[in-house]
């Protein structure tokens, strides 16, 4: 990512959502290990196990903060995203009350996608608070593109444009903030006028980037490419091994009948670890070099998989539910196909009760 966008600008690697899934305490390292001098977290809950874990880099909230929050944020060195002159105010109170002369802040805009942010025309009276805040100083000013995937959506050129226009009251102001960042990880592929001096790229670090879009059909090729692969398999092994004579249901509702005797295995996995419903009848998974199609619902803990004609199959036997091995692959992409979801949701689905292991 770093080479993608030279050593001019800087990247905020986004951890939030425990690193889209990954393990936010554990991915924080390695990035860090690798030179990472800025991580992005959602809220103060998601920065303080970074602290605990001996995490230095700087840390950006980047949802901002709740009332009673602003000691811990001075204290554990956090950069919160500002928007609202009553952040302004308590944190200026706070820096100030532990003796912190002054404490890095970042200014949001709201350029057009109608969630965080100062409004363009409340602006000046932000900045006005922020002017008489003693403790503060503003080092970073953002925005967030509502649709850097699709190459022609009209509503990206417009919050360029509305950005651009905040940015010069910015500076008119008085203020020069040091990192100016606009682009997520589709901006950073398809649009190199919005990197500016810092960049927020997050799930392609994990490998994945959502296809682009133009007049409504998928494009790829040329410049809308970035060398990532996935980081993380997702594997599980077989329960229990079971024989069915052809016209059995399977399954809650029994929505899968077999046509002819199946050899079915049974997996202890379903949608309580995060694999979706929607793959149910759908989806597949990697077994012994061959794709084995999933069978009937996705229960909450159990999933079948038709393994007939698959040689040596035996419990024990390891399961790929994401990921590549041989030549054979399923990885988030085709499940967020599947599902009528992104690869986003798929990834932070993956819920807690499934250990992750890291291998270097």
């Amino acid at each position: 990512m770093q080479k993608h966008v030279g050593a001019a600008v800087t990247v905020c690697a986004v951890v939030k959502a425990d690193a889209y899934g990954h393990g936010a305490v554990e991915c924080s390292k390695a990035l860090e290990a690798e030179g990472t001098k800025w991580l992005g977290v959602t809220s103060l809950d998601e920065a303080i196990p970074l602290r605990d874990a001996g995490v230095r880099a700087n840390i950006l909230l980047m949802t901002g903060f709740w009332r009673g929050e602003e000691g811990e944020i001075v204290r554990l060195h956090l950069t919160p995203t500002i928007w609202e002159p009553w952040q302004i105010e308590s944190l200026d109170k706070a820096a100030a009350g532990l003796g912190v002369a002054q404490h890095p802040v970042h200014l949001k805009v709201d350029s057009g996608m109608g969630r965080l942010g100062v409004a363009v025309d409340q602006l000046p009276g932000v900045l006005n608070v922020l002017r008489e805040a003693k403790h503060l100083t503003l080092e970073g000013f953002s925005t967030h593109l509502a649709s850097s995937e699709i190459m022609d959506a009209p509503s990206v050129g417009e919050q360029e444009r509305t950005f651009e226009a905040a940015w010069r009251m910015v500076r008119e102001a008085g203020f020069e903030p040091k990192f100016v960042h606009v682009a997520n990880t589709s901006a950073v592929i398809s649009r190199r006028e919005t990197w500016n001096t810092m960049v927020r790229p997050g799930v392609a670090l994990y490998g994945y980037y959502l296809p682009f879009q133009r007049a409504g059909r998928e494009v790829s090729g040329g410049t809308l490419r970035l060398p990532v692969k996935p980081i993380l398999t997702w594997k599980t092994r077989i329960l229990s091994l079971r024989n069915f004579a052809a016209n059995q249901a399977l399954g809650y509702g029994g929505t899968y009948v077999t046509r002819a005797p199946a050899h079915v295995a049974v997996l202890p996995v379903g949608y309580a670890d995060g694999y979706n419903r929607q793959l149910s009848n759908r989806g597949r998974v990697i077994l012994r070099e061959h794709y084995a199609p999933i069978l009937g619902s996705i229960s909450m803990d159990l999933t079948l998989v038709d393994v007939t004609g698959i040689p040596g199959v035996s419990v024990g036997d390891e399961v790929i539910l994401l990921g590549s091995c041989d030549g054979l692959s399923v990885d988030a992409l085709e499940h967020a196909r599947l599902a009528n979801s992104s690869p986003y949701e798929i990834l932070c689905n993956i819920s807690k009760r499934v250990p992750r292991r890291y291998v270097s």
